[in-house]
């Protein structure tokens, strides 16, 4: 799967469209024109006419450039670091799409290709100068047999990367809290697997760099799919809207009928009251918890701990909790200061309740355990003022940033494929286009497309 385990992922996971894709479907025309045109070279036996050739001193009339070999290298030029993901997959689009049809036949040529590749997860950073990029793969091989894939092998680099290195950076600016994984809404369900396993694998790059345990929490089954994980939630705004705006009804409905293993996080934004609605779920679950633990039945008593609140105040809105004070922008939707006052509420909530001297400590601990989610328009700048600001934020859930993939904000991370040599008389001879060259990553290891 990556540089964590030292296992590659196969088409098992990546199910490609593999006919379509052999066919080009899935591809820039400009490619299947060009490797129509080399067949078609290949099968008048055509050779090299030219006379501007960039290569100087060498006989280079009649090449056979249809069945020529090239090398193609892939890479990014995304500012500073980028975790690479998507590299798996490229390379079983490589397996299992390289080679040309014969009438209705598909001839697979992969075994005359010559790959080397980096692992998902490694990373490569990129100062500028395009002629010192670090390549993520590298093939050697007749150019036509491959021309079609340079857009998927691409696009599956791209994407993956890109949301890899922006999770990474959003976990970063978290320093070690939680960062639950909430973009499945903002794109096509079709890229939910790749995404959630770009967000585990920078999850796995984080905790090994800062020596972490930070877990993977994705908000769909499918983006789980790759690695193994499963989706997990609560409530929603349209649930509470179900039980007429009560945020304390629906908690206590879910709580009694969902197993105890999902954790009970309550959303209380819906009345743009967060403190009252906070403190009204947690009285709600307290009274059932404390009933089941004096009835000696502490199993079903999980059932009613809250896990935690969740913050989603819209940025259009002030909470009411949190009174106006100075520029009323800063006032608009999940604020410091509105964290600051829910976690005190919570924290005290106990001190409303008679209880007998033997619970006193036990709620205490319940109300003072309870986790505060903050979710909407959250990103690296946004996290990273919190932290600044000692904000007591347990878990962030971050959404449309992840996949943002703006030059200005340094997150374009587009990647590029080049043919930088091609092979002539048995030589290799540099042939890249002017500012780019053939260059080198001491991650990149050998590999046997035949184990894809």
């Amino acid at each position: 799967m990556s540089l964590f385990n030292h296992t590659r992922l196969t088409n098992a996971a990546f199910k490609l469209d593999v006919d379509r894709m052999r066919r080009g479907w899935y591809s820039d025309k400009y490619f299947e024109n060009i490797g129509a045109m080399l067949n078609d070279l290949a099968a008048t036996r055509a050779g090299y006419d030219g006379r501007f050739a960039s290569a100087t001193g060498l006989d280079l009339a009649g090449a056979d450039v249809a069945n020529m070999d090239v090398e193609m290298q892939w890479f990014t030029r995304r500012p500073g670091k980028t975790i690479v993901v998507g590299v798996d997959k490229a390379l079983s689009m490589l397996r299992h799409c390289t080679g040309l049809f014969e009438g209705s036949d598909f001839v697979e040529t992969w075994p005359r290709l010559e790959v080397q590749a980096v692992q998902d997860g490694c990373v490569v950073t990129y100062h500028g100068d395009p002629m010192r990029v670090q390549p993520v793969m590298r093939a050697r091989g007749r150019y036509r047999d491959f021309a079609l894939l340079e857009t998927p092998t691409l696009g599956i680099l791209t994407r993956a990367s890109r949301v890899a290195t922006n999770v990474y950076d959003t976990l970063v600016a978290a320093r070690g809290k939680p960062v639950l994984f909430f973009p499945a809404r903002f794109d096509l369900h079709e890229v939910q697997a790749a995404d959630g396993y770009a967000y585990n694998i920078a999850v796995q790059r984080f905790n090994l760099e800062y020596g972490q345990r930070v877990g993977a929490y994705v908000s769909t089954d499918a983006q789980g799919d790759w690695w193994g994980g499963a989706g997990g939630g609560t409530v929603a705004h349209a649930a509470i809207a179900c039980f007429f705006g009560d945020t304390a009804a629906a908690m206590l409905a879910f709580a009694r009928l969902r197993p105890a293993s999902i954790p009970r996080i309550a959303l209380v934004d819906f009345n743009n009251d967060s403190v009252v609605d906070s403190l009204r779920t947690l009285d709600a679950m307290f009274e059932p918890y404390r009933a089941c633990v004096d009835a000696g039945d502490e199993q079903e008593a999980r059932k009613y701990a809250l896990f935690g609140v969740r913050l989603d105040t819209s940025a259009s809105v002030r909470d009411v909790s949190v009174p106006p004070l100075g520029d009323a922008r800063l006032d608009l939707g999940v604020t410091p200061r509105l964290v600051f006052t829910v976690r005190q509420a919570l924290d005290r909530a106990w001190e409303r309740w008679t209880l007998p001297p033997a619970w006193i400590d036990r709620a205490r601990d319940y109300c003072r355990n309870v986790k505060i989610v903050v979710t909407g328009g959250f990103n690296p700048e946004k996290i990273a003022r919190f932290e600044k600001l000692s904000v007591p934020a347990d878990i962030y859930g971050v959404g449309s940033s992840l996949f943002s993939n703006s030059q200005a904000e340094g997150t374009q991370t587009d990647f590029t494929a080049d043919v930088v040599r091609v092979k002539v008389n048995g030589r290799w001879i540099d042939m890249a286009k002017v500012g780019r060259r053939a260059a080198d990553n001491p991650d990149l290891q050998p590999v046997d497309l035949g184990d894809l």
